[in-house]
């Protein structure tokens, strides 16, 4: 069966729209610790509230099976009107610091019907050239994420920071109708007929999906935590050599939005190297950039260190639609969902340890050495990835 031209599209569109609620708190955070006077590890706390509500949506839709049993499109569409809602209420309670982190985790929780499902529905769809289907999806997922940066870059002064919450909500709810109205679910959807928990407990008897699976939590290690502290870098860099950073926000999009374009050819790019030898390069460059980071921060330019983190931003995302792509590929067709959604539910919580690591440890290390930790993470990929 052909698939229609529209399908990919829409459902990349859809990703983008969706996921950029995922960073919507931390674009305005600067402005609501001037307000209202928080600490300097809200960053942090912030992420990992969403992180956490992730994990623990990704981990409640893998026990049940929710993506294998019921329609993935609906699932994707309620996901992204809740999300949307508690993105919106955060608004209510921006004042109040545990509130907000409450409702910044039932975005997380949201996000879990977002971003596995939408990869499951795109499985269903491309059997044939699912590496290139993926890149384009966790492309959008990147500059999705990168988007809030963007809107706040843009407004800058003359709109309050509230705009931020509201347009990602706006667009979020856009992205669910048109994966509802016009995709639906793929020709290869096969539907779990029953609750199955032993499918689960099968998932890592798979060397093959293990292999792909351990290498995606060492990526996780490093990326979100990368992502979470460019912001930081970029002042923490213009601080420590005196220069003035007119827009923190534009660069922060540039540095996080350039992996949307890396997942994109790497899709392509792992039809002629091999998916696994295509993931495990820009693994070994982006830990590469970990261990390099001293040297940029303390001794390089501005314009060279901004080259570095594009550099380091393209890299550290590039390989993550490729596991997703291995998982999908060695999972039984009739789990595939839960494979995925499993697989990234661990991924994630393996985000709030680093986040939080590097959080406490901010105040004992000297920032510019502070980053080489995260070389542990794509250390261990790289070590799942080719181990015999």
């Amino acid at each position: 069966m052909k698939v229609p031209k529209h399908v990919l599209p829409i459902i990349v569109f859809a990703q983008f729209c969706c996921t950029s609620l995922w960073f919507a708190g931390n674009a305005v955070l600067p402005q609501l610790i001037d307000k209202y006077h928080w600490a300097a590890s809200s960053l942090g706390n912030l992420t990992s509230a969403v992180q956490f509500g992730f994990i623990l949506g990704t981990l409640v839709f893998a026990i049940l099976s929710l993506a294998d049993r019921f329609s993935p499109s609906k699932l994707f569409f309620i996901s992204a009107i809740f999300g949307a809602l508690f993105n919106v209420l955060g608004l209510l309670v921006a004042s109040n610091f545990i509130a907000l982190l409450s409702f910044r985790f039932l975005v997380g929780f949201s996000l879990a019907g977002i971003y596995p499902v939408g990869m499951k529905i795109a499985a269903d769809y491309y059997q044939k050239g699912l590496g290139k289907s993926l890149g384009y999806l966790v492309g959008a997922l990147v500059i999705g994420t990168a988007l809030p940066h963007l809107i706040k870059s843009v407004l800058g002064s003359e709109l309050p920071w509230t705009w931020v919450f509201i347009l990602t909500s706006a667009i979020a709810f856009l992205g669910g109708l048109l994966i509802v109205l016009f995709v639906g679910d793929g020709p290869h959807h096969q539907q779990m007929k029953g609750f199955d928990i032993k499918s689960i407990s099968r998932i890592f008897k798979n060397k093959d999906l293990k292999s792909a699976a351990f290498g995606y939590f060492g990526h996780q290690w490093e990326l979100y935590t990368f992502w979470a502290f460019v912001p930081l870098l970029i002042t923490y860099h213009a601080q420590l050599h005196n220069t003035s950073v007119l827009n923190t926000s534009f660069y922060a999009f540039i540095i996080i939005g350039i992996g949307g374009l890396a997942c994109v050819l790497a899709g392509y790019t792992s039809n002629y190297f091999g998916t696994k030898n295509t993931a495990g390069l820009a693994l070994f460059l982006s830990g590469l950039c970990c261990l390099l980071s001293p040297l940029f921060l303390l001794w390089s330019s501005f314009p060279v260190f901004i080259a570095f983190l594009i550099f380091w931003g393209f890299n550290v995302v590039a390989d993550s639609p490729l596991y997703s792509t291995l998982v999908a590929q060695n999972a039984e067709p009739s789990s595939k969902g839960t494979s995925l959604t499993l697989v990234n539910s661990i991924g994630f919580a393996i985000t709030i340890v680093s986040i939080q690591l590097l959080s406490l440890l901010q105040t004992v290390i000297p920032p510019a050495f502070l980053f080489m930790i995260l070389a542990l993470g794509p250390a261990f990929g790289l070590r799942a990835l080719y181990r015999k």
